[in-house]
């Protein structure tokens, strides 16, 4: 059997990883941060040595590759809980099984130049979806498990931190690679 689900970050989270704390960060910030992203992290793979952007750090850690991938289906994944949360009565959201996800759509092989590129497009997406949010609209809320309720403007802190704390991975693995 599969590992159960770990549960969502709350609406007043603060990484410890990346210093990124929810309840201090506004959503014209968060989106701010979300639109440099695709320029930030295409300059951070392109420092990276080509034969280093497959290899695992450690068992535990994903490569750029797979980091890259990951953080482009988080805004793919993320407009459309966005969009849900707007048109929707409190929507139960899919898990993004994000390990199965590396596996099954085989993140190590993908086309990195056009992974960067899916990305850029998925944040021009999510920011799009972002800007139909109303003022009213920020605390209508959806679920994933039980008592996991969370809003319209944690979706777009979450998805800044994945964007910011992952970046940070791969800026980690560039900094070991020199």
């Amino acid at each position: 059997m599969p590992a159960p689900l770990p549960p969502l970050a709350g609406e007043d989270y603060v990484c410890a990883a990346c210093g990124v704390s929810y309840p201090d960060t506004r959503v014209d910030d968060a989106v701010g941060a979300i639109a440099v992203l695709p320029g930030a992290v295409r300059e951070a793979v392109s420092a990276i040595p080509p034969e280093v952007r497959r290899v695992r750090p450690s068992p535990e850690a994903w490569s750029v590759a797979e980091y890259l991938c990951h953080v482009r289906d988080v805004y793919v994944s993320f407009t459309i809980r966005l969009y849900r949360v707007r048109a929707e009565h409190q929507p139960a959201f899919e898990p993004m099984f994000n390990d199965l996800r590396a596996r099954r759509f085989r993140y190590n092989d993908c086309d990195i130049d056009a992974t960067l590129d899916e990305l850029a497009a998925a944040v021009a997406g999510f920011r799009d979806e972002v800007a139909r949010i109303k003022d009213h609209g920020w605390d209508r809320t959806a679920t994933r498990l039980p008592g996991e309720e969370r809003t319209a403007r944690w979706l777009v802190r979450q998805a800044m931190h994945e964007g910011v704390h992952h970046l940070g991975d791969i800026r980690r693995i560039g900094e070991t690679a020199r």
